[in-house]
């Protein structure tokens, strides 16, 4: 449980930053986040007699940098650069907005130097073979093994996080169009993503036979639903993924994010231009200067068809042309995002799931 915090102005302007967000309408993970981080600053603060916003300099933030290179977690490892990383960013940000309401002169943070990230390739990625060992898993003659079928699908060819796959209605299914329409998804933006003929197949075979099974009155429509008739919810997708990930024995560890991440590596194995997998990730930018054109459906579609490897299964006679269409679209004068960029992005997504 967490202790309370001591009532000092800058706890106080804490709890007016999270209310100004929360009218701003940011999700609650970002507000739960930038909550814990900055009150993890004002505990150090305390400790150190700091209670006002003017008592806070660049030297006091270069400080508690330090702290956070030094400070040891319960098993004796240090904090990953990224942890700090968002800690600190937590910090500009909140400090940032108490410049702008005028609670301070002067930003502390603005000149803030930031640890590096490392732009790595996620340390867990399946192979095509390894992916479809995992979709064979479920026992598709019984109704919950048939809904996890459909679900492995969907993750594997969209990529979907694990939010927008449970938030998922009947309605935003079109299967003649062969997409999946994610509503509000990460940063509450809508957005359609091609879905490929095999898993538009197994959706179908899931809504006609499994579905009827599980629903329970009233249906709000959701898409996939547990044994009890509800939704599923997040924690149970998880531990359904990662229990077939463990069971088709890769060698490989995760859930949900791990197919994310799979996704858009097979696709950039298979020719797809970086910005292509962005537009399916909902990436709305690789960094925060960077301004792309977005991509029209169809197009997305032709890539996902030429570059997916469980679309290539389905269709394996595509000439080599066809297969070049994915690196022929591109946006004169943008800089080209690399694929280190896009992974980098897809590390840090907090998708609150640890999968």
């Amino acid at each position: 449980m967490d202790r309370p915090m001591p009532p000092t102005q800058l706890a106080a302007l804490l709890n007016e930053h999270v209310a100004a967000l929360r009218v701003r309408d940011y999700s609650e993970n970002t507000i739960r986040n930038q909550h814990l981080h900055v009150r993890y600053f004002l505990e150090w603060c305390a400790e150190r007699g700091l209670t006002e916003p003017v008592e806070v300099t660049r030297p006091v933030l270069e400080r508690y940098q330090r702290h956070l290179f030094h400070q040891r977690k319960r098993d004796g490892e240090p904090l990953s650069f990224r942890s700090q990383h968002a800690k600190l960013v937590a910090l500009r940000s909140w400090f940032k907005w108490l410049t702008r309401q005028n609670h301070i002169l002067h930003n502390p943070a603005s000149e803030l130097e930031l640890p590096r990230l490392p732009h790595r390739l996620p340390r867990h990625v399946l192979t095509a073979q390894e992916a479809e060992q995992v979709l064979q898993q479920p026992d598709i003659h019984d109704p919950i093994g048939l809904r996890d079928r459909a679900i492995l699908e969907v993750l594997y060819s969209t990529g979907m996080r694990r939010m927008e796959v449970i938030s998922l209605k009947l309605y935003d299914l079109d299967t003649e169009r062969g997409t999946i329409l994610i509503r509000l998804g990460k940063g509450k933006k809508d957005r359609f993503v091609p879905v490929g003929d095999r898993a538009v197949a197994w959706l179908e075979k899931y809504v006609r036979e499994a579905r009827p099974q599980l629903s329970t009155e009233p249906d709000n429509g959701t898409l996939f639903l547990a044994h009890t008739g509800e939704e599923i919810n997040r924690d149970m997708l998880t531990m359904t993924v990662r229990a077939y990930v463990v069971k088709a024995k890769t060698g490989k560890s995760g859930a949900c994010h791990l197919f994310r991440h799979t996704m858009a590596t097979l696709m950039l194995e298979g020719g797809a231009d970086v910005r292509f997998i962005q537009e399916m990730l909902g990436h709305a930018r690789l960094d925060t200067t960077q301004i792309y054109t977005r991509v029209s459906i169809r197009m997305l579609k032709q890539i996902h068809s030429a570059s997916h490897p469980a679309a290539m299964l389905r269709a394996n006679d595509h000439e080599d042309g066809e297969a070049m269409l994915v690196q022929s679209h591109m946006w004169p004068g943008d800089p080209a995002p690399t694929a280190e960029e896009l992974f980098a992005a897809l590390d840090s997504e907090d998708d609150d799931e640890n999968a």
